[in-house]
């Protein structure tokens, strides 16, 4: 992770090996996700979390092919968000590169391509079940209505195959997480999930609990995929903020020579000028010379300063005439492979989700997003591997705040959206963590490399397994996970504990900006009451494991980010950046505990890449208005800093003091004079 870009401040550089492993096929034709995916294939309820381009698509033609021939399984249906998608699964001629069958979906089964709406879809469903035809294709609408009108008993046998679920949500008003719980609850069809981005934007649970201890998941990281790429080697995610009209700004942080797509605002954001059309002539402007229009593709042609012409695809358009030819030529099977048949594409709703562009260099978004989800979604256009294509980056272009209050408080909050994306994407994109607490009889595990000093057993260890991109890390007094569940969640889904962590506004509020606010009652009360609402299922034991796994995660990231800066990097090889900004910080202190890690600060280093890419009078203004929020101590954060002072008293032999000189001890002896004066005035009222 290295400062690199002068067209604006990454908050994230990772580099990669280029091993080129990720588009190697085996005997049957199966990329590596594939291939692990096809293991799982008897499981009833299967999820697949994995990024965009490493193959979900054709691993689930694998999975439903097997389920159809050898588990008796009747039909399969394919359910896809939008109907662009569904030519993610038309004919396949599997058999060519090994597998035993082609994967074959007749063309009145995919109803993605079908005319009409909804209505008469639905009842073409029914025809398909009613039918001896294998493979079905329909949107997410299309399902939802069909289960509606037919009942879930219709299904019983078939494979329910969803893509993108993250769509789905555990919310009643969700139509299709309610279908989805009526077919567990049945336990007569089988279903394949899939998803690159396992969370929602929006802070809902995607599966109820109970449901989801249902499913065997199938986890390919993103370090796994970029990893194995062939070219990719480098990329940056950042923001970059900016005052005044975008469009006049844009070239701050656009390389006309980088393939690039380019998102702008949505209507209703700060940064919109409200005239998208004229956002887009703005754009064009700003690039050079329009040079008039292709006939074929409809592309908009600029000529640069330099003399380049620049083909410019605009899906903005309100004539869906000209906007269908563009988006007919983006999709030109024949041009796919041809890197030099659109330089620029600018959209505004379209050229995210499913949109295949191997050739792009540079994702930049004006204005935030609804939500993180649609944040990683469109990172995922620009992590194509492609040949000669070394760098890719994601940009955030963000309006600054102005001096209006209101406008102050939405420009705050589009900033911690953007720094929460930031930091998720540090924990999705870095090798995995593999905690361990440090015992006496630990050992070194086979597959990891402990350092030119190898395994030390009188030290906390760190090791790296480059085949599976797993960090092992010794901890002293960390809390190991006893439950099946919690073992789960902190080998699989501490990603889903920092999602809900960084989505949580006053967390980051007060991490970011509050200078009074102690470390500790970021990761220990605020952390554990994430986990608390998230897993109410665990024991406190299993909470207290999670929350120190996910803390570990989030802070470890954060010191190998403030080491890599110290220590003046220029662009690391391989992938040893990170590795080595751990190992630096390990070894500057003098034990690796959790108590050490309990006292960084989770956004300290979000915070200084804030202060290199904003102005200071408006940072300034942004803490006066968090601070005018600051709010005091509320009940349950008053007895969640007892609990903890009671610890502290089982270890210290006293309570804390609140003239202590540590910030956190005053803190938890704040909380227990908190509760006593609620105590006494509840027995004073009582009295009364």
């Amino acid at each position: 992770m290295s400062k690199s870009n002068s067209k604006s401040v990454p908050s994230i550089s990772v580099n990669y090996e280029q091993k080129g492993t990720s588009a190697k096929s085996n005997e049957l034709g199966m990329r590596p996700m594939q291939e692990r995916a096809f293991q799982k294939r008897g499981e009833q309820y299967l999820l697949i979390k994995s990024p965009p381009a490493s193959g979900k698509s054709r691993a689930l033609m694998f999975i439903a092919l097997d389920k159809l021939e050898n588990q008796s399984l009747k039909q399969a249906i394919i359910i896809v968000p939008e109907k662009s998608i569904g030519s993610s699964f038309q004919n396949e001629p599997l058999s060519k590169f090994g597998f035993w069958a082609d994967w074959t979906v007749e063309p009145r089964w995919n109803l993605c391509n079908a005319p009409g709406g909804d209505d008469g879809k639905v009842n073409s469903v029914k025809t398909f079940l009613d039918s001896d035809s294998k493979v079905l294709v329909c949107t997410h609408a299309t399902f939802r209505f069909a289960v509606d009108k037919f009942g879930v008993e219709t299904f019983d046998e078939r494979l329910l195959a969803i893509d993108e679920f993250h769509h789905v949500s555990a919310n009643p008003d969700n139509k299709l997480g309610a279908h989805l719980g009526d077919f567990i609850n049945r336990d007569k069809a089988h279903i394949v999930a899939m998803t690159g981005s396992y969370f929602r934007g929006d802070t809902e649970a995607v599966l109820h609990p109970d449901d989801e201890a249902k499913f065997q998941s199938v986890t390919y990281t993103y370090y796994e995929q970029l990893n194995g790429y062939e070219y990719l080697k480098q990329l940056d995610i950042g923001y970059h903020f900016y005052s005044g009209r975008y469009s006049d700004k844009i070239l701050a942080v656009l390389d006309p020579n980088e393939k690039t797509i380019i998102h702008i605002p949505n209507v209703n954001s700060r940064e919109s000028t409200k005239d998208k059309i004229r956002e887009v002539e703005h754009i064009l402007e700003e690039l050079g010379d329009w040079q008039g229009t292709d006939p074929v593709t409809g592309f908009q042609l600029v000529k640069t300063s330099e003399g380049k012409v620049l083909k410019i695809a605009d899906l903005v358009d309100d004539d869906a005439s000209k906007r269908d030819r563009v988006s007919a030529a983006l999709k030109d099977p024949t041009q796919k492979n041809n890197r030099e048949h659109v330089d620029i594409i600018i959209a505004l709703g379209m050229a995210k989700e499913g949109f295949d562009w191997i050739w792009c260099e540079h994702a930049l978004t004006i204005g935030y997003r609804s939500s993180l989800t649609e944040i990683v979604q469109i990172i995922g256009r620009s992590t194509r591997d492609a040949p000669n294509k070394l760098k890719a980056r994601f940009t955030n272009l963000i309006a600054e705040p102005d001096a209006e209050e209101g406008a102050v408080v939405e420009a705050v909050n589009d900033t911690l959206k953007a720094i929460a994306a930031s930091l998720l994407m540090e924990q999705v994109l870095a090798p995995r963590f593999e905690f361990r607490p440090k015992h006496p009889d630990n050992g070194p595990t086979e597959g990891f490399d402990y350092g030119g000093g190898g395994y030390q057993e009188d030290k906390p260890n760190i090791g790296f397994n480059g085949e599976t991109g797993k960090i092992q890390m010794e901890i002293n007094g960390l809390v190991e996970p006893k439950s099946e569940k919690a073992q789960r969640i902190c080998q699989d889904d501490l990603n889903e504990v920092i999602t809900a962590y960084v989505q949580d506004k006053d967390t980051v509020e007060r991490g970011l900006f509050d200078e009074e606010a102690v470390p500790e009652e970021l990761t220990q009360i605020r952390m554990g009451k994430i986990i608390k609402e998230k897993y109410p299922e665990l024991d406190e034991e299993d909470q207290e494991a999670v929350r120190q796994h996910a803390v570990a995660a989030l802070n470890l990231i954060q010191k190998a980010k403030e080491n890599m800066v110290d220590a003046g990097e220029g662009t690391p090889t391989a992938n040893t950046a990170l590795l080595d900004g751990v190992r630096k910080f390990a070894m500057d202190v003098k034990g690796l505990d959790i108590d050490l890690i309990d006292r960084i600060n989770p956004f300290g280093e979000a915070y200084a890449i804030l202060a290199k890419t904003m102005s200071e009078a408006r940072l300034k203004r942004i803490k006066e208005v968090i601070e005018a929020k600051k709010v005091s101590m509320s009940l349950d954060e008053a007895r969640e800093l007892a609990k903890r002072a009671l610890k502290f008293k089982q270890e210290k032999g006293r309570l804390p003091s609140l003239t202590a000189a540590d910030p956190w001890e005053k803190k938890m002896a704040d909380g227990v004079a908190f509760l006593q004066r609620v105590a006494k005035e509840a027995k004073e009222e009582q009295d009364a």
